[in-house]
């Protein structure tokens, strides 16, 4: 499929996606045109990319997570102390988001609980 299909299929703007590519997210293969291709295992990748990315997590992150995931998957989880290190601070920080965010629903949660939702029509104006 060419980069419109793709960005139609994932919701993610063809010129991101072309940013992810240029972030060595994404490799897309090319055709004798120069435009280029991509299959159904390009659409799963450009979801997940882009829900780390709308998560709060750097693409410099991202390329990061994706090597880890890879390298898990195939039963070979080793980095360097740097990498460790990086990945630490950031869940630090996610988990700090979580925190704001579960405390955020919770209200919401709460406030619509006890109140009566107020009719979306404006109430008849008293004869006058």
């Amino acid at each position: 499929m060419r980069i419109g299909e793709l960005a139609e299929r994932t919701g993610v703007a063809a010129r991101l996606i072309r940013y992810y590519e240029q972030q060595g997210l994404l490799s897309a293969d090319r055709l004798p045109n120069g435009y280029r291709t991509y299959g159904e295992a390009h659409v799963e990748r450009v979801e997940r990319i882009a829900g780390l990315v709308q998560a709060g997590i750097p693409t410099r992150l991202v390329k990061v997570l994706l090597e880890a995931e890879a390298a898990c998957a195939r039963e070979q989880a080793t980095c360097s102390a740097e990498v460790a290190a990086l990945l630490a601070e950031e869940l630090v920080g996610l988990e700090s988001r979580i925190s704001c965010l579960t405390r955020s629903r919770d209200t919401i949660r709460q406030f619509l609980a006890q109140v009566r939702p107020v009719s979306a029509t404006p109430a008849p104006a008293p004869p006058g």
